[in-house]
């Protein structure tokens, strides 16, 4: 299917917003991205789509469980596989995640910064064709940022482990320092920013 047919059949609209069809582009594209723009100018479609559009699956990094639920859940409801890997969850449950990801069923997970310092998932995330790392609330990954966050400012690491991945970072603010900051500690190649 192409982007507009997914827009309309999965999504429900029959036009992009601003910016919007500038960031699937650049995604299916396989290029970095950091894109600012304010809650409720749609910021997840810009990765939900392209995540349709291109093989493997999108690893999306979240801050927040219920975020994450939140987002699982509406996706789920448009038959779109989803899932999260979190910390509210049993072990059977994450087991079960797990081996969906393994028969490639999965094509958007969402996890938290703090299960990427894990080596153990990172070591598994190498056997999985992930097509583009997404780091939602990306002003969490700056020192001068609001919502700084330690393991946020680890995911520059996602650029050792996964060289030719390209990375999607989004906020819905961010000052030119900040906005600086997020693509110098995520080593964002050259990215489109929007």
């Amino acid at each position: 299917m192409k982007k507009l047919e997914v827009l309309e059949k999965v999504f429900g609209h029959n036009a992009f917003r601003t910016f919007q069809e500038e960031a699937v582009d650049a995604i299916v594209d396989g290029k970095d991205l950091l894109m600012i723009l304010p809650t409720g100018g749609g910021k997840s479609l810009c990765y939900q789509l392209p995540s349709l559009l291109m093989d493997g699956v999108t690893v999306v990094v979240s801050p927040l469980i219920a975020l994450m639920q939140d987002q699982v859940r509406g996706l789920s409801e448009n038959g779109i596989e989803a899932r999260t890997i979190n910390s509210d969850m049993s072990e059977e449950e994450r087991q079960v995640v797990f081996m969906e990801l393994t028969r490639g069923v999965v094509k958007l997970l969402y996890v938290a910064p703090e299960r990427l310092s894990s080596m153990s998932f990172i070591e598994f995330l190498t056997t999985l064709k992930i097509n583009f790392f997404v780091i939602d609330e990306a002003h969490c990954v700056s020192e001068w940022g609001h919502e700084f966050r330690a393991d946020y400012r680890k995911l520059g690491l996602l650029k050792e482990y996964f060289p030719n991945c390209p990375i999607s970072a989004f906020t819905a603010t961010a000052t030119p320092k900040v906005a600086e900051d997020i693509q110098k500690a995520l080593r964002l190649e050259n990215p489109v920013s929007l």
